[in-house]
């Protein structure tokens, strides 16, 4: 063999031919969904497709949710200066108790009331702080519950409670079991999607909107903060789209044969599922997520385009929430299950996080208002669509 007769073939060309041929398994569901298989009838009898894992399914009982938008404020806000208002405190305060902290271990403390002015609000009455001056005139969609609490009083792992309902990691969060249960109702798009605060993530990362022990396509796609929001969608240079899928479909029986000769893997099924949406993905995300196709009265609603303040380094104003606020509605319009995001990150010691240990009132100084207009924009904006009462929003960290 004369080796120049053979053009060399480099190494990122060698590892994309490869990893075509996983993205041909990846679309034995769709090209079903195109006709591809009635299409060639005729020829050799041809594998059956995979079963699509993120197939939407019918809820147990009926229900006018549809999907669910999870506010996490990370760190633990003082529900006592925001929605639990404690009369008898404010009428303690500064008064000396004995406080046990451990067994046979006391010590004297100060009772300290709140220093917000706490108003009942709308119909209901539900009592509400003047640190969120916006979020106070919708208490009427609102219903605060005051009866959660957590087995740990770490950050770190009262966290994974929220979200898995264990303290220990390995479980699926609350977003897998969406998927898992109820699949999704836009095959171009995540079922389960997280979004983080630009100042960093939760303590325990990715074990937060993990699948645990169910297959990894139920796990959370994390929408970055900054640049490209999904890494790695664009095609190689030179490729066309209809190059890329005729060179997929021409290795899809293949790899479907593959997959079926290993019935009940569900490793390969979800990493089929995977590199589907991952295709599909190239067309779909930038349509989605951008807001430059929104009106400037909707930005300008969501607090986008005010300025980042500058009186303390953490703080960064309404824009990033109202960002992501906004596009969380946008993903709830095209079927999106379950998004997540996340207020205050980077870890604990500082006021980068909704964890007031170095000042209660500097920290909601910070964060009250970065959170307040978008939050109160984005019922606000449901409502309109007529998409709240199929919207479940949930507050809480």
């Amino acid at each position: 063999m004369n080796p120049a007769e053979h053009s060399p073939l480099r190494r990122r060309q060698f590892l994309w031919e490869m990893g075509a041929g996983f993205t041909g398994v990846a679309l034995s569901a769709l090209l079903e969904a195109d006709g591809f298989f009635a299409r060639n009838a005729g020829a050799a009898e041809r594998p059956r497709p995979l079963p699509n894992p993120l197939a939407p399914k019918p809820a147990h009982r009926p229900t006018k949710v549809r999907s669910c938008i999870f506010l996490f404020m990370f760190g633990g806000p003082s529900q006592l200066d925001l929605f639990d208002y404690k009369p008898e405190l404010q009428r303690r305060d500064g008064q000396t108790i004995d406080n046990e902290f451990r067994r046979h271990t006391k010590t004297k403390a100060v009772l300290q009331a709140s220093r917000r002015t706490f108003r009942q609000h709308g119909q209901s009455g539900l009592w509400c702080s003047d640190a969120f001056p916006n979020i106070s005139r919708h208490m009427d969609k609102l219903a605060v519950v005051k009866s959660l609490y957590s087995d740990s009083f770490a950050h770190g792992s009262a966290v994974l409670q929220m979200n898995t309902g264990r303290i220990l990691q390995g479980h699926p969060s609350v977003g897998a079991w969406l998927s898992y249960g109820l699949g999704t109702m836009n095959q171009n798009l995540p079922a389960h999607i997280v979004m983080l605060d630009p100042r960093g993530g939760p303590t325990t990362g990715a074990p937060n909107w993990s699948g645990g022990y169910m297959p990894a396509v139920h796990q959370g796609t994390v929408l970055r903060t900054t640049g490209e929001p999904i890494l790695d969608l664009a095609r190689p240079p030179g490729w066309s789209r209809e190059r890329q899928q005729r060179e997929i479909g021409f290795l899809n029986e293949l790899n479907a044969a593959h997959a079926q000769a290993r019935p009940g893997y569900s490793e390969l099924q979800a990493r089929i599922a995977s590199y589907e949406l991952a295709f599909r993905l190239q067309s779909t995300a930038p349509e989605a997520l951008d807001l430059s196709q929104e009106d400037p009265r909707t930005l300008e609603m969501y607090g986008i385009g005010q300025p980042k303040p500058d009186w303390h380094p953490f703080a960064q104003g309404p824009a990033p929430f109202g960002r992501q606020c906004l596009t969380a509605r946008r993903l709830v319009e095209r079927g999106v299950r379950f998004i997540q995001i996340y207020s205050g990150g980077g870890g604990a010691g500082g006021q980068n996080t909704w964890d007031g240990h170095h000042g209660i009132e500097e920290n909601l100084k910070i964060h009250c208002p970065e959170v307040d207009q978008p939050i109160a924009a984005l019922l606000t904006d449901l409502e309109q669509r007529g998409l709240l009462e199929e919207t479940l929003v949930v507050w809480g960290g």
